[in-house]
């Protein structure tokens, strides 16, 4: 039964789904999915169009708001809202080192988890759209992998859709994901050297924590080990509007003295444990290279780590050989977090699996996309670290009738970071009042 409960300006409703796991076989096995629906308090919401949001990941669930935070705030105005979490996770079925054994092998659950990306994603939002909505079209908000999925939603099922607005997530249509992480480190260079640029004081300081790491690999809360490689991967903060901030703090104060010598304090690991850990959204990390798989002949191979290899200023061992400054890196993921951190350890030889799979299938129809009829505005962030900006624009330029606006000022972040003004902004580009 669907259950109701209040925050301050807003009524809460849960709702929970069964939907195939395989929609290719609706009579095989189901999985459930959870959605929470928000509704301005004293509005009906029986007069209200819906608003379908999806997060970014893989493996985030909704953002938990309290009340009426962020774009919501907007969104509430006129809309009846459902914030989905997308199979796996969040309070629906989840996939996990703790759950994904009951698949048996690695081997079946690397099969499971085939069954996660985009293209399922979507059909579960089809699926439950009728029994909402009563079958009229609603509008969807995909926020970075949120936008992968909209993406897919105009390829598949437009008629599901009465206007798609896309923040940060603007795939391209046809790069493997090879050609997304040649694309994504000479981004990250380029954060990198902005952020010591301001920081000057932090390229001592990042060289010295990861000298140290080369010496002595730390052990953190919960089995986590923090190597000089894992300790790059912070890097990932860099794509976020108050991220290089965060990132400095956390620097200045990760070192104190003890009668062994300076160590590396309870402090620093403790908030570098909160940082890596893959134990909420393990999906992140078994799914993160299969979202760009297209090629049903190819896998993806650990291509961010093979990739990696090309760049030699990623290399920390060359780095503090000599005076380069250390880079960090983010949105990447490498074979390693599948030893050093406890969340994925078990998972590792199912990772591997999925690395070395096959019998993708596309994702986008370019046709499709260009012969379009569902008003679809992008926020495309200039330099954006997590989604290339370059992509977003040649797949903007693909799909008919979408409007961009493209601004430097917010990081990926931006529809959370500028809240209901991105929102507005999207919304006036659909409906051509700008």
């Amino acid at each position: 039964m669907d259950r109701s409960y209040r925050q301050p300006g807003v009524v809460l409703t849960d709702h929970r789904f069964s939907v195939p796991l395989d929609h290719a076989r609706p009579d095989g096995e189901h999985i459930e999915l959870y959605a929470r629906e928000a509704v301005a308090t004293g509005k009906d919401p029986e007069t209200l169009p819906w608003l379908l949001y999806l997060e970014g990941g893989p493996g985030f669930g909704a953002r938990r708001f309290t009340g009426r935070q962020a774009w919501l705030e907007r969104a509430l105005t006129e809309y009846r809202v459902l914030l989905l979490d997308q199979r796996g996770t969040g309070r629906s079925t989840p996939a996990n080192r703790q759950t994904l054994p009951l698949r048996g092998t690695p081997a079946q659950q690397a099969e499971y988890l085939a069954h996660f990306r985009a293209d399922s994603i979507v059909r579960d939002a089809e699926a439950i759209r009728p029994g909402l909505t009563g079958g009229a079209p609603w509008t969807v908000l995909g926020q970075s992998f949120g936008g992968f999925c909209a993406t897919h939603y105009l390829s598949t099922a437009p008629e599901g859709l009465a206007a798609a607005l896309i923040t940060g997530g603007l795939p391209s249509l046809t790069a493997t994901a090879d050609e997304v992480y040649e694309a994504a480190y000479p981004r990250m260079e380029r954060k990198n050297f902005a952020h010591y640029a301001r920081y000057p004081m932090d390229v001592e300081r990042a060289r010295r924590i990861a000298a140290h790491l080369v010496e002595h690999p730390a052990g953190l809360p919960g089995g986590h080990r923090l190597t000089a490689e894992a300790f790059q991967s912070l890097g990932i903060l860099l794509g976020t509007s108050d991220g290089s901030h965060r990132l400095h703090y956390l620097l200045e104060d990760a070192f104190l003295p003890t009668p062994a010598g300076p160590a590396l304090s309870d402090a620093f690991l403790e908030q570098v444990q909160g940082l890596l850990s893959f134990a909420a959204h393990p999906l992140y990390a078994l799914l993160h290279e299969p979202i760009y798989a297209q090629d049903p002949a190819a896998p993806t191979a650990w291509a961010a780590e093979r990739v990696r290899a090309g760049h030699p200023g990623f290399d920390a061992g060359k780095a503090l050989a000599g005076d380069a400054p250390l880079l960090f890196t983010g949105e990447t993921i490498h074979p390693w977090q599948f030893t050093c951190d406890p969340a994925l350890a078990p998972l590792r030889e199912t990772a591997e699996l999925l690395a070395a799979r096959t019998g993708w299938t596309p994702l986008y129809d370019p046709a499709r996309l260009a012969a379009n009829t569902v008003p679809v505005a992008a926020a495309v962030y200039h330099d954006d670290l997590y989604v290339d900006t370059a992509h977003s624009l040649e797949t903007a330029a693909r799909i008919r009738g979408l409007r961009t606006w493209v601004t430097d000022e917010f990081e990926h972040d931006g529809v959370r970071a500028g809240g209901p003004r991105v929102l507005d902004r999207l919304l006036a580009l659909v409906r051509d009042d700008v």
